[in-house]
């Protein structure tokens, strides 16, 4: 008898369990009839976004894409006219010397422009705490890039700008910052890490605050210096933050145009002419559209791909920390 009892008192506790099972799975399952109400209220909820997505980017990305296999000149209807812009592209010498000269700039305006934000960042972070200078340092990243861009083409000036007007108060000769080829890219290169300097400083400088602080308190234990505690700890760290800053930092020197278009105009003889200012020539200069959506889908291409092997290479989902 007291066996029965006791697998009597079984089944209904494993019953009891079975059942709340059933409710716990009713509760958290999104598609029950509990949820239905809080589905459609998401729903309606994320529409705008959807729209303005799919009316700003999804919509726009797959009309480029079609562009790109027509020649279209705005007045007349598109004409298909198959891969021929991806011919014309391969043999384009100005196309690969506009990627060229954007791969030069790049390569300038990221590494730059990584070690004074990270400087700047490490500088804020151990030095002070002021929100005032913290906000003055983001504030070129809220300038527009065609007002920085004539500031710095009037500061640039080699007859009347400020800043040759100090080299030769010292004893040097004026440089042609913005009409000379050897200058043309390094300069636009510094007035991009000028305005975008404050804002990978701020990512970064949160990306320290995440860091504890006992880390650094074990490294003075253990007799490291500030250097070698930056060099050996804080890089580590931030692996991510950097990854994340490099990637936004390359994505947005291959797309400048304001800065160039204001300061060179992509001279002098095309020294400074980056994809875009090719792009924008052949979209509303010659007005061919098709073509410059072509071009336009291989700087998406090569975007895609750079930041691809930049998230490999970095290892960005990936913090010493763990």
């Amino acid at each position: 008898m007291a066996v029965l009892e006791t697998t009597a008192r079984d089944q209904r506790a494993s019953g009891e369990a079975t059942r709340r099972r059933k409710n716990a799975r009713r509760t958290t399952n999104p598609y029950s009839p509990a949820h239905r109400g809080d589905a459609k209220l998401a729903w309606v909820l994320i529409a705008p976004a959807l729209v303005g997505f799919a009316v700003f980017a999804a919509y726009p990305t797959l009309r480029g894409i079609y562009l790109s296999f027509t020649d279209f000149a705005v007045l007349s209807p598109p004409e298909w006219i198959g891969l021929d812009n991806y011919r014309q592209l391969l043999g384009d010498e100005v196309f690969w010397s506009s990627l060229g000269v954007t791969v030069y700039f790049v390569l300038l305006s990221v590494s730059l422009g990584l070690v004074v934000s990270v400087v700047t960042a490490a500088v804020l972070h151990r030095i002070t705490s002021s929100t005032v200078i913290r906000g003055l340092i983001i504030l070129p990243f809220l300038i527009s890039g065609v007002v920085a861009g004539t500031v710095w083409w009037w500061m640039l000036d080699s007859q009347l700008g400020i800043v040759n007007i100090v080299i030769k108060a010292f004893g040097g000769d004026g440089i042609q910052f913005l009409t000379s080829r050897d200058w043309a890219i390094p300069s636009v290169a510094l007035i991009n890490v000028w305005k975008q300097m404050g804002y990978t400083a701020i990512i970064i400088f949160a990306g320290l605050q995440t860091i504890p602080a006992t880390i650094y308190e074990a490294g003075r234990v253990d007799g490291a210096s500030e250097l070698r505690m930056f060099r050996t700890l804080t890089l580590p760290l931030l692996r991510p933050i950097l990854a994340l800053v490099v990637v936004l930092n390359v994505i947005n020197a291959f797309q400048v145009f304001d800065i160039v278009s204001v300061t060179t105009k992509g001279g002098p003889a095309n020294a400074s002419n980056v994809l875009q200012m090719y792009i924008y020539s052949k979209a509303f200069g010659q007005f061919d559209f098709g073509y410059a959506a072509t071009m336009s889908l291989a700087l998406f291409v090569i975007l895609i791909a750079i930041t691809f092997l930049q998230m490999r290479l970095l290892r960005a989902s990936e913090s010493d920390t763990n």
